[in-house]
């Protein structure tokens, strides 16, 4: 199964994209009416001397469109120094277009007079004019790498959805926006800048669609920050969102990821750059923007720092332009892209499949939205398990036709596919894959149980649910005991859950095993892991809720769903290069164009650990070639070496 891993061709000096959302710290988001070049020259140095090779940056729409047919010229001639001090430093930047949402504020332009920026046709009308008219400004000037069209529209144009607009009218708009850039002339990519914050990533329906707009776009761009209560999700998050936002097979740039050092000591936010950076690589991102450049200490007594002022120290220097441990994490992966030459290496291919639901991202009749939260988060906590596993999986699309083949299918806590998805995947375990699902009843009342057909002849059993009731679990921990081996499991091994959920999902299925025998039963004797022999492959079935009882556990990871999965690993013959015995430490593959092979080992750790990782070749130190058995990980720790 081939795993995303797209990457942008445009300005290869300044690829892969690494850099920072810039305002200088002279003035935030008024920066271009009091312009400092000096400052800025200071800025773009201390960025590039840590490996940054580009910005983005804002043209501040109040400012710089003041009347609804006129630019201001003197804030354009600020701009283009800022494109030359680029120039100068050896970067490049992407421009930001309808910058009228900033760190918790919103500013219109003074014409705008309430008007709606999607459906008033006048309003869009001017928006495309001052797009094209920026562009034709400033498409000729080599710092300029690409072009953004808005700063996350979502929480300005219809704040954060009470109205969210329909994806006919986001699209339509987008088009405009984007035929504005072309029709000027602009060659650069472009994208929307949105955030990626709407149903095929999140399950939000926020009218900004992936596959709508992928027409007019030439990369997508999610923006992560939202908050967990389990620390290692909370490192694979970004990761997890940049696999879902591949949606349509393009470039994902990391386009927003960052954190106030108001709310995190210095230690803990260089760790979750460290993470972030290493897990989005792995998970299939190949730009990378920071939010954002600098700390805006002399700014406390204006919007939005007066009212939001942990939005002060974002920034990866501080307000004297001093690095901090997120630009000095920055720095060590620029260095780990130097020295694999990244842009020339792709993910690894992989043996499973993390299957996403159709319901995930389409709104079919009488389904609901309530759904979509349970999807997300366990497919998210099946990722995480994954990893633990060292287990490599690509995403395959239920959408789409599960595009693909893979050995092993991961459908985690899941209670919905379609009729069509439910024969295929009969089709592809007869034909030797091994389907993996795990029963989950759903987070609210309406039609509990399984929403798909024959779960009885799919995995050789007889369901004994009683209508409309969900099957309580007892006990506060699931202790699932293997009677026979399991792959990599023994019988007679026990694994512990801790058990979770509403009313509603905290339930398991009760079966009868009828062709399908049983692997392992629960702590009351009950099956709990059966498998049917299909074909030349198999079904597995899991009676318990795993993955979404761990995504609603705070601290879970890693829980004991990795042992599970590198059980089914086993038994489908699924290849994992390289394997460390140990949970916290996840191992995957990049793979070089002359045929290198590049592992990365991440340490979930809070610890200092020393593992002997196994391989199916020799590990070495990239750069010298010397030979590696042992691997010793600081806390939360990356090591990068050569697998020969």
């Amino acid at each position: 199964m081939r795993r995303h891993s797209a990457q942008l061709s445009h300005h290869p000096a300044v690829l892969p994209w690494l850099g920072a959302n810039f305002w200088s710290r002279t003035g935030g988001p008024l920066m271009w009416r009091d312009y400092d070049p000096k400052t800025v020259r200071e800025e773009l140095r201390v960025l590039h001397d840590h490996g940054l090779t580009m910005t983005r940056s804002f043209f501040y729409w109040p400012d710089f469109h003041p009347e609804p047919h006129r630019i201001d010229e003197a804030l354009c001639a600020h701009f283009r120094d800022f494109l030359d001090a680029h120039q100068e430093t050896g970067m490049g930047t992407v421009p930001t277009f309808i910058v009228g949402h900033m760190s918790g504020e919103n500013w219109d332009p003074a014409w705008r007079g309430g008007r709606d920026l999607y459906e008033d046709v006048w309003m869009v009308g001017r928006q495309a004019w001052f797009v094209s008219q920026m562009t034709r400004r400033f498409k000729d000037h080599p710092a300029v790498t690409g072009w953004l069209i808005t700063n996350e529209m979502p929480g300005y144009g219809r704040v954060y959805q009470v109205d969210p607009p329909s994806s006919d009218v986001v699209t339509a708009w987008a088009q405009a926006m984007c035929n504005a850039v072309r029709a000027a002339g602009g060659t650069q990519p472009v994208s929307l800048g949105d955030g990626a914050w709407g149903i095929e990533v999140t399950g939000n329906d926020n009218g900004f669609s992936l596959r709508d707009t992928a027409e007019y776009v030439d990369f997508v761009g999610p923006h992560v920050y939202r908050s967990d209560t389990d620390r290692t999700r909370q490192h694979y998050r970004a990761a997890f969102e940049c696999e879902l936002a591949s949606v349509t097979g393009q470039p994902v740039v990391l386009e927003e990821f960052g954190l106030s050092t108001d709310t995190v000591s210095a230690r803990n936010a260089g760790i979750y750059y460290r993470q972030t950076l290493h897990n989005s690589l792995l998970g299939g991102a190949t730009g990378w923007i920071a939010w954002n450049n600098t700390d805006y200490d002399d700014l406390w007594d204006r919007p939005p720092y007066d009212h939001h002022p942990f939005e002060m120290h974002f920034g990866i220097t501080d307000g004297t332009g001093a690095p901090k441990e997120p630009l000095r994490e920055i720095a060590a992966f620029a260095e780990v892209l130097r020295t694999v030459d990244f842009a020339r290496c792709a993910r690894a291919d992989a043996d499973a499949a993390l299957v996403v639901p159709a319901f995930l991202e389409r709104g079919y009749p009488y389904s609901r939205p309530a759904d979509r939260p349970l999807i997300f988060t366990s497919l998210h906590q099946s990722y995480v398990s994954a990893r633990a596993a060292d287990l490599p999986v690509g995403l395959t699309r239920e959408a789409d036709g599960l595009p693909g083949e893979a050995a092993l299918y991961l459908l985690p806590a899941t209670r919905q596919f379609t009729a069509r998805t439910r024969r295929e995947l009969r089709r592809r375990a007869e034909a030797g894959a091994t389907v993996y699902l795990s029963f989950c009843s759903g987070e609210h009342p309406v039609t509990r149980g399984p929403w798909f057909d024959d779960l009885d002849g799919l995995f050789g059993v007889e369901l004994q649910l009683s209508y409309g009731v969900a099957e309580p679990i007892e006990d506060d921990v699931l202790e699932m005991t293997f009677t026979e081996d399991f792959g990599s499991l023994r019988a007679g091994e026990v694994l512990r859950f801790p058990v979770a959920g509403n009313a509603d999902s905290r339930a398991y299925l009760p079966v009868v095993p009828k062709e399908g025998r049983v692997v392992a039963v629960d702590g009351r004797g009950r099956p709990a892991l059966l498998v049917n022999e299909n074909g030349a492959g198999r079904t597995v079935l899991a009676t318990y809720p795993l993955e979404h009882m761990a995504a609603r556990t705070p601290g879970a990871n890693p829980d004991r769903t990795h042992r599970l999965y590198a059980a089914l690993a086993e038994v489908a013959g699924v290849r994992r290069p390289v394997t460390v015995d140990d949970p916290n430490v996840a191992a995957d593959l990049l793979v070089h164009a002359d045929g290198r092979r590049f592992v990365w080992l991440v340490s979930q750790s809070p610890q200092t650990l020393r593992v002997t990782p196994v391989s199916d070749g020799t590990l070495h130190v990239p750069d010298s070639g010397a030979p590696v058995t042992e691997v010793t990980l600081e806390p939360y720790g990356v090591a990068v070496l050569e697998l020969r």
